[in-house]
């Protein structure tokens, strides 16, 4: 340890001693084994990063994953996983030694910014490997500490590896004194839906009951977005007469009655979870089945995905259906997977309406023999490009953990 590095991580952990935390939290029991400790930076970066760890349990499945958000995020907003979740204390010394005396962490994982100079030198001088990946300067800083010397640069190289998302921000790592050798460059994590296989036979009994017949699928759709979807089924159905809508309802409980609804308005309509047989003249298949949507994705060129139209819900992954060849409509509201919708949305594979008329227009245009195509390329193009850079991550962390055994089993 450097003069000025003791000097300023000194001055700043008593800066930081009586900054209020969340140090004496009760843990819940660490678990036995190795364990890696990933700390994810924003909410939006949590499905990329839930991904990552199944991707990485699949080659090291023993090893033990704690998240943990920023302290002051409310983690009643954030979904909830297969991985526990908590909030890091607040950047107080006492805190932060808490937290790694409790956990003991084989490996580190930063995602993103809001790094605390507290807890991630203190776990570099517990011999803790570090990675810091999406790196950027987005601090945590207890008050009256940035203008300590060096502060910023001993925090970085805290990480026996960083990764930025660009070059620039690489350049200006490495301006800070960082060794060159510790930073790299890798586009951010994102998620690579893996679909469940569904029965090849159920597939060519279905397409034999849609003839060829065009057909959209309309998903996870609430009771206040039926008319919307309905009124856009009638409107295509006058450029398309012999198109197909498959109706998934959100709430199981509005099935049935939303089947004597479609009677009532003369619409050919049959419930396929109560068995019912797709006839040449049905224009709604109706159903409230989530697992069946693997099968109505795989039929429909195009998808509508509800709970997006009106306020209120938030949306539903669209990953699936894209890596399914469907391409994705979308209402405006969508912000619990904002940054999957709006990757969509730039390549191309996905396009958002905000009222029924569009959404029919949509419908039309997108199930263009073409338009379709393109849509269904862009879309697999997104959910494939993000395998290479979580296979970079997980050799790196698989590496780091072989080499830390190895240390270990030599003393």
């Amino acid at each position: 340890m450097t003069k000025t590095r003791s000097m300023s991580l000194t001055a700043y952990r008593v800066l930081s001693w009586g900054v209020s935390s969340a140090g004496d939290t009760a843990y819940a029991p660490r678990p036995g084994g190795e364990l890696i400790w990933i700390h994810i930076g924003a909410r939006d970066r949590q499905r990329a990063v839930v991904d990552f760890c199944q991707r990485l349990q699949q080659v090291r499945p023993d090893l033990s994953i704690l998240l943990t958000a920023p302290p002051d995020a409310d983690l009643s907003r954030w979904p909830s996983g297969d991985f526990p979740l908590i909030n890091l204390p607040s950047e107080q010394t006492g805190a932060a030694r808490a937290f790694l005396e409790h956990w003991r962490p084989d490996i580190g994982l930063w995602i993103g910014g809001g790094l605390m100079p507290n807890l991630i030198t203190r776990a570099q001088e517990r011999g803790i490997p570090l990675i810091l990946a999406e790196a950027a300067y987005h601090f945590n800083i207890a008050p009256g500490g940035r203008w300590l010397p060096d502060l910023t640069r001993l925090t970085f190289d805290s990480f026996t590896s960083i990764l930025t998302t660009n070059n620039e921000a690489a350049r200006q790592i490495r301006r800070l004194g960082i060794s060159s050798s510790k930073v790299g460059t890798a586009p951010p994590l994102m998620v690579s839906p893996n679909p469940r296989p569904w029965p090849e036979d159920e597939l060519i009994e279905m397409t034999h009951a849609l003839s060829g017949r065009p057909v959209w699928l309309a998903s996870w759709v609430q009771d206040k977005e039926f008319i919307s979807v309905l009124s856009a089924h009638r409107q295509a159905t006058r450029m398309l007469p012999r198109l197909a809508l498959v109706l998934h309802v959100a709430d199981i409980y509005e099935a049935a009655p939303l089947h004597r609804r479609l009677e009532a308005m003369d619409l050919r309509c049959v419930n396929w979870d109560e068995g019912g047989t797709i006839e040449d003249n049905t224009q709604v298949i109706l159903s409230s089945d989530a697992e069946a949507l693997g099968l109505w994705q795989r039929v429909s060129a195009v998808t509508f995905i509800g709970s997006t139209l009106e306020r209120g819900s938030g949306g539903q992954d669209p990953l699936i259906a894209t890596a399914l060849g469907s391409a994705v409509i979308h209402g405006p509201f969508v912000h619990q997977h904002q940054q999957i919708y709006d990757q969509l949305d730039w390549v191309g594979a996905a396009r958002v309406v905000r009222s029924a008329t569009e959404l029919g227009d949509a419908v039309v245009e997108s199930l263009a023999p073409d338009r379709a195509a393109d849509m269904a390329l862009a879309g697999w193009q997104v959910v494939t490009e993000g395998a290479p850079q979580a296979d970079r991550l997980i050799e790196l962390v698989q590496d780091t953990l072989d080499q830390r055994g190895s240390d270990h089993a030599g003393t």
